[in-house]
């Protein structure tokens, strides 16, 4: 978002001053008067309305603080004329103008009146949901507000919009800027008379109650806009076992049919639901409205969900601490209702007089004596009797009100010398579900082949009901308007939490896709840790930036970017990093405020699901994060083309990344891909050799060869080919391939059984074109998926296997000709893939040029696989764009202005002992050089 404005005129002072008679009531009046006084207007006098229940209005309370005049009327109008007594009175002030008062021009002499209107738009939210809303102010005449328009104001109206959320987010301090702004503007002879054509110059009084009931033959938007058009004043209302039932807070459902008991509607052709979250009803077209509270004619409001209970609730019997506590809110009662003599366990607070000013100054008071209750407004309007409201915060202080306790169902196992326990459902909206059509999958242990769980497989319904979860949390919940600080606090528990069952974590992982435990708990585990810590410290440090424009002068203009959370993002996440690839994509989402629907992997979806365990049990609000097992297919394509998320995050394949971008293209949504890799590793024969050895064996068979990274192919230099592949053989033979439970072993299982079968007819093409099978390329003879590491060489540049991924324990030797810098940089670029690379040698210079020409995202140089989760990552050309990991002023998970282009950078990484021994004449302490980021940058601007 880019917001501009001019600096010169939000300093321009008003010259002349008046002398007003303020008529009005409420603390809109009251705000108004206040604002008057400090731009240097003289009001003489103000007409309001008499006191209520022994408690004045609230501009009547301002003005004779201040000793300004006061005159209390019930009315000033009788059968269409003044009132003269009202008149008299208003004569004897003196006034030059009278603001905001429904008098006519004719019987005030020489004054004006100035009325915002703000009733259209009720009356367009109960009609047509109109997108915009606004009030006008205007030049008083007979028919109050059909004179000249003097200024107007408007707003966006949100598809959930009630006229109290415009009044409270538009309305009101708008109106009191526009009220001002108006008599300034007659003060210095500005203010414009636009002249109003007669069909905009209606006036509609407020609705009555009996004008407000629900008809239910519409369909479901109408009825949404009828209940939000009349809430909170006078209440759309409907008749439920033979009484008046008033209904608040609605907002449209568009998600299956949810699980409820019917309640009977009168007039309405089809049952209501309680469900859950509040009482669910239909429009004749079938779709659903839901709706939050419910009023009865009593005046008792009650949640929707509790309509079956509301009477349920026996009273609970205080403590004597608790009974001191009460005694202090009655004292803080009888303050505010001054004019009821006692205040009985059945005085009612708003009956008694009070009205929503004094609801913050009862909750304010209660705070500050018991600085441990923390009360909300909506909490004394679902209590407003004493006695209710005193078990209603004594529930509060017992914890009896908190929500009910996380279910959730396992499957247990006794293994790794602990008790691992798995959920297996849907996690949507901070709840473990069954899928809405009942359908599970196994997923399988690949050392063994045995079923792990049978865990629950999202439907598109599920879908559909995650996303609508994340966008309420986004848009209407607590995680929306949360403190940046304080959603770095939740992901820091959440990383401690990790942290905590790093070892049931690792275990999961292990048996779920056959990582070596060993490389779980420090890698996959490890640095998903990591990953939620390093980006929960960026949270309150999102900062956008102040430019220079070309019209600063004389102007003053000033112009700056402010970056925002995008909304609702979806991440499609691989098999081979289940919980990291996890935390790389999802901590940088939530440390910007998003909200994610995730889709594991099918066959590794078990330490998803405990991470949504443990979210929950760091505090992250209902729908914040969602978690849909299932097939890609069905759950990934319908996320990728759902209209209502607004970033896709995927790392898989390449012809898959494809057909999201296809889906994404449908409403724009923004998509960052990390897809295929062949990734090239250059061995000189400058190298140090058994460095050169071990990490190039790091390279191809770190985690079972299953590494988006892993070196695709390697281009080892003639003079030392033969010395570098006998090496490997011989490191080979020593590795034990075993259960990946048991802490030495070096080789787990490949990921599932259709994987390990790829491989092997990947092994079966590259004999068959020529290349030199030199060790293993066949499945292992004992239970499970286990593969031999493999090694082919004198494989040449035309081969499958010399230009697909394996994604596998293979690796593929190629040689070139000694010295051949540039003709081996060409063979290595000549691929559609650009996610990784690495060199290995010892001279600073020709590392530092074949980094530059590499076409990859990361290079490695005398190093490989150290990732960081400071560094970015991510690829170029069939690899595909942006990147994980990246710092969260640079990330593209928000809305950022002033952005031309999307930068291509590259990440390198050395290991600079070994360039320093060539390089004596140099002095430097790198320890990493990050492109993007450090010292070394390459970027291509698109």
């Amino acid at each position: 978002m880019i917001i501009t404005f001019d600096l010169a005129g939000t300093m321009q002072a008003y010259q002349h001053k008046l002398k007003l008679a303020l008529i009005g009531q409420s603390i809109f009046g009251q705000e108004v008067y206040n604002n008057l006084r400090k731009e240097g207007h003289k009001v003489v006098g103000v007409f309001t309305v008499p006191d209520k229940n022994g408690q004045a209005d609230p501009l009547a309370l301002a003005a004779e603080k201040d000793g300004t005049p006061v005159f209390k009327f019930p009315k000033w109008r009788a059968k269409g004329k003044s009132i003269e007594e009202v008149v008299a009175a208003y004569k004897s002030v003196g006034a030059d103008l009278s603001p905001w008062m429904l008098l006519t021009a004719q019987n005030m002499a020489l004054s004006f009146t100035i009325h915002p209107s703000y009733h259209a738009t009720e009356e367009l939210l109960q009609s047509t949901g109109d997108k915009k809303a606004g009030f006008t102010v205007f030049w008083a005449d007979d028919g109050l507000d059909t004179g000249p328009v003097l200024l107007q104001r408007e707003c966006d109206v949100g598809q959930n919009d009630t006229v109290d959320d415009l009044y409270n987010r538009f309305l009101f301090p708008e109106g009191v800027k526009a009220m001002v702004e108006a008599v300034n503007l007659i003060a210095d002879g500005k203010a414009p008379r636009i002249p109003q054509p007669e069909e905009g110059a209606t006036y509609e009084g407020i609705q009555k109650k009996e004008n407000a009931e629900i008809s239910w033959d519409q369909p479901a938007t109408a009825l949404h806009n009828w209940i939000r058009g009349h809430d909170k004043v006078p209440g759309a209302w409907t008749t439920i076992n033979g009484q008046m039932v008033t209904f608040y807070g609605s907002s449209l459902l568009d998600a299956s049919v949810p699980a409820g008991q019917e309640l009977a509607i009168k007039g309405a052709s089809r049952p209501g639901l309680v469900t859950k979250n509040g009482l669910v009803v239909f429009g004749n077209d079938g779709k659903m409205v839901l709706v939050r509270n419910l009023q009865f004619e009593d005046g008792r409001m009650i949640p929707a969900s509790k309509y079956f209970s509301a009477d349920e609730t026996t009273a609970l019997e205080l403590t004597e601490e608790e009974k001191t506590i009460a005694e202090d809110i009655r004292a803080i009662w009888k303050g505010i209702l001054s004019n009821v003599p006692v205040i009985e366990d059945s005085t009612d607070f708003f009956k008694s007089g009070a009205s929503s000013m004094h609801v913050v100054r009862m909750l304010e008071e209660i705070k500050q004596k018991h600085s441990g209750l923390q009360l909300q407004n909506e909490d004394v309007y679902m209590a407003t009797k004493f006695a209710d409201f005193i078990q209603m915060v004594v529930r509060k202080l017992r914890g009896e009100d908190k929500e009910e306790e996380l279910v959730i169902n396992y499957v247990s196992k006794n293994m790794n010398n602990m008790t691992v326990n798995m959920p297996y459902q849907c996690f949507i909206n901070g709840q473990f579900i069954d899928a809405d059509d009942g359908k599970t999958f196994d997923t399988v242990n690949p050392a063994d082949g045995s079923v792990i769980a049978s865990v629950s497989s999202a439907s598109l319904a599920d879908v559909d009901k995650a996303v609508a979860a994340a966008k309420e949390a986004f848009e209407n919940g607590e995680w929306g308007k949360m403190n940046a600080r304080e959603r770095g606090r939740i992901l820091y528990r959440l990383a401690d939490l990790m942290e905590e069952h790093q070892e049931e974590l690792a275990t999961i992982e292990s048996i779920d896709s056959g990582a070596v435990y060993t490389l779980a708990l420090k890698t996959h585990i490890g640095m998903s840790v990591q990953t939620f810590r390093y980006f929960a410290g960026w949270c309150d440090k999102i900062q956008g930036a102040t430019i220079p424009i070309n019209q600063a002068r004389p102007n003053h203009n000033l112009t700056f970017t402010k970056k925002e959370p995008i909304g609702v993002c979806a991440i499609i996440i691989p098999w081979n990093y289940p919980l990291m690839m996890l935390a790389w994509k999802s901590a940088a989402c939530l440390a910007a405020g998003n909200t994610l629907v995730l889709k594991p992997a099918q066959v590794t979806p078990l330490t998803s699901l405990k991470f949504a365990e443990l979210s929950a049990k760091a505090g992250f609000p209902k729908g914040v994060i969602n978690i849909l097992p299932g097939s890609g297919g069905l759950v990934g394509q319908h996320l990728s083309e759902h209209p209502d998320v607004r970033k896709v995050g995927f790392t898989g394949s390449t012809p898959t990344g494809k057909q999201i971008m296809k889906s994404a293209a449908a409403n724009l949504k923004k998509v960052s891909l990390e897809l295929g890799g062949k990734s090239p590793l250059i061995i000189f024969s400058d190298c140090e050799l058994d460095r050169a050895v071990k990490m190039g064996m790091g390279a191809v068979y770190f985690n079972k060869g299953e590494n988006c990274i892993a070196a695709g192919r390697l281009f080892v230099e003639e003079s030392i080919h033969d010395e570098f592949v006998k090496k490997v053989v011989e490191e080979i033979k020593k590795m034990k391939i075993g259960d990946p439970l048991d802490r030495s072993t070096d080789h787990g299982p490949q990921n599932h059984k259709a994987h390990l079968e790829k491989l092997l007819q990947y092994c079966e093409t590259g004999v068959k074109e020529g290349a030199t099978l030199v060790y293993g390329g066949r499945q292992v003879c004992r239970p499970g998926f286990f593969m031999e590491p493999t090694v082919f060489t004198d494989v040449e540049d035309h081969m499958y296997i010399a230009q697909e991924e394996s994604f596998g324990p293979v690796m593929v030797i190629s040689k070139f000709k000694n010295g051949d810098v540039d003709g081996v940089l060409q063979r290595a670029n000549a691929t559609e893939y650009g996610l990784a690379s690495g060199v290995f040698t010892k001279d600073i210079n020709k590392a530092l040029y074949i980094s530059e020409k590499l076409e990859a995202g990361t290079v490695f140089i005398n190093t490989y696989n150290k990732t960081d989760v400071a560094a970015p990552f991510g690829g170029f050309k069939l690899s595909g764009f942006g990147k994980d990991l990246v710092t969260v002023n640079k990330m593209e998970i928000g809305k950022v202005a002033g952005k031309l282009g999307d930068e291509k950078s590259q990440t390198t990484m050395f290991n600079i002992k070994l360039m320093s021994r060539c390089c004596y004449h140099f002095s430097f302490e790198l320890i990493i050089c990050l492109r993007h980021l450090g010292l070394i940058t390459k970027q291509k601007i698109k």
